[in-house]
C-alpha cells in the first residue's frame, strides 16, 4: 500500500447559530504522506455552502458533498468530480435534498446510489428523513427515487421535540439504517427499485440520542455513538430482515457531565472502535468483545476542541480528528495490537472542518 493518500475534508463556511466559527474554505484535498506525516493542499473548492459531510466514490474520482443551511426548508447536494493527476475539482450537479439540516450521506455498496440522511429542524417543507439519489452516468445525481419521513420524538424537550436524523448505513445489501437522534430509534429500510420499505425498528434507550455508526467488517453487530447520554451501543444484526437486537451500552467516558458524543469509526480488522468526545475534547478508544459486547479502554485529548468527526487512514496506522473549533485536524498514531492512539504533534491547518474521508493516491 503505498504511503500517501488524499485527505478530502469538508468544512463550514457559512455562519450558523449552533456552530461557533465559519472560518472554512468548502471542500479541501490534501495528499498526505504518511512516513512524513506531511500534508500538502492540492486543490480547494470554495464555491459550495457549508459542506459539512462528504462522501466519496470507490474510484475517488467523484465527491458528494452535503450542504448544511441554517433556515432553509430543503440542503443541497453537490456532486463534483476529482481528477487525481492534475488535482482538478469540478461541478457536476447539485440537487436539493428534500430536508432540512442535511447531515449525512453515503454511498451504496453497487454504486447506484447515494443516501442521504436529513437531520431536519421545524416544520414545512418536503421534510423527509431517508432520500435516495441515483445517479447518472457521469457520476453526478438525479433527482431522487425515493424517500421517506420518519416522524416521533424523545424525553428530552429541547433536542428530541422531533424526528431528527443524523446519519443512514448500509448493514447488507440495499439494506439501511437511520439512526434517530430526535427518537432515540434505528430504523432499516429494503430499497427495491425506486421503492423505500420499511423493515424493523429498534428503540435504543431513553434520551440516548443515537448519532453515528459503525459496523463491524464482520457484519454481524452494529455499533452506535449515543451523542445525549455519551455512551456507546452494540446490536446484533439480522442481515436478512434488517433486526436490531440490543446487546450492551457503555459509558464512553468515566465523567460524561457537559458531554456531547460525535463520530465513529472502527477499525478494520473490527477489534477497535474510536469516538469522539465534544465538551470533553477527547478520543475514547473501546475494545470490541467476540459477544457483541463493547468494552471502553480509554480517552486521550483530542489535540483541539471539538472533535466533530474521525477517520482513518487507508493503513490503519493513523487517526485523523477534525477539531471543528480550533481550525485543526490533528493525526495521531494508532497502535494496531492494543488499539491505543498517540498524539503525533502533526497536524494538519483547515478552517472549522467538519468532515474529513480518506482516498488512494
Amino acid at each position: 500500500m503505498s504511503d500517501a493518500y488524499f485527505l478530502f475534508i469538508g468544512s463550514c463556511n457559512r455562519k450558523t447559530p449552533y456552530f461557533a466559527s465559519a472560518n472554512g474554505a468548502g471542500v479541501s484535498i490534501y495528499r498526505f504522506d504518511e512516513e512524513r506525516l506531511e500534508a500538502t493542499k492540492v486543490t480547494e473548492y470554495s464555491d459550495i455552502d457549508n459542506p459539512t459531510y462528504l462522501s466519496v466514490s470507490a474510484d475517488g474520482k467523484a465527491v458528494y458533498a452535503n450542504s448544511e443551511i441554517f433556515g432553509w426548508r430543503e440542503g443541497l447536494v453537490t456532486a463534483l468530480s476529482f481528477e487525481s493527476k492534475s488535482g482538478a475539482l469540478g461541478y457536476l450537479n447539485m440537487q436539493p435534498s428534500r430536508g432540512s439540516i442535511t447531515a449525512h450521506n453515503v454511498v451504496s455498496r453497487d454504486g447506484k446510489n447515494l443516501m442521504v440522511a436529513n437531520y431536519g429542524m421545524g416544520d414545512g417543507g418536503p421534510d423527509q428523513s431517508l432520500v435516495v439519489f441515483p445517479f447518472t452516468g457521469e457520476d453526478g445525481l438525479y433527482p431522487p427515487s425515493a424517500s421517506i419521513r420518519q416522524i416521533g420524538q424523545g424525553p428530552d424537550t429541547a433536542r428530541q421535540e422531533r424526528s431528527h436524523a443524523h446519519s443512514v448505513v448500509e448493514i447488507s445489501d440495499n439494506v439501511f439504517v437511520v439512526a434517530d437522534l430526535g427518537c432515540d430509534t434505528l430504523t432499516s429500510y429494503r430499497l427495491e427499485g425506486d421503492q423505500l420499505h420499511r423493515l424493523s425498528q429498534t428503540q435504543c434507550g431513553a434520551g440516548a440520542g443515537p448519532r453515528h455508526t459503525a459496523l463491524h467488517p464482520n457484519g454481524r453487530f452494529l455499533y452506535v455513538l449515543n451523542e445525549l447520554n455519551s455512551t456507546c451501543s452494540s446490536f446484533a444484526v439480522d442481515a436478512r430482515s434488517g433486526a436490531l437486537t440490543p446487546i450492551s451500552s457503555t459509558k464512553a467516558l468515566q465523567d460524561t457531565g457537559g458531554n456531547h458524543c460525535s463520530d465513529i469509526q472502527i477499525s478494520s480488522d473490527g477489534r477497535f472502535l474510536y469516538g469522539g468526545n465534544r465538551g470533553h475534547d477527547s478520543i475514547s478508544v473501546f475494545k470490541t468483545l467476540d459477544n457483541g459486547e463493547v468494552e471502553l479502554l480509554s480517552s486521550i485529548p483530542c489535540g483541539g476542541k471539538t472533535p466533530r468527526n474521525l477517520a482513518l487512514s487507508p493503513s490503519g496506522r493513523h487517526l485523523f480528528c477534525a477539531n471543528q473549533d480550533s481550525d485543526r485536524i490533528s493525526v495521531f498514531e494508532r497502535n494496531a495490537e492494543t488499539g491505543q492512539l498517540r498524539d503525533t504533534g502533526a497536524y494538519i491547518e483547515a478552517g472549522t472542518p467538519t468532515c474529513i474521508k480518506t482516498s488512494a493516491a
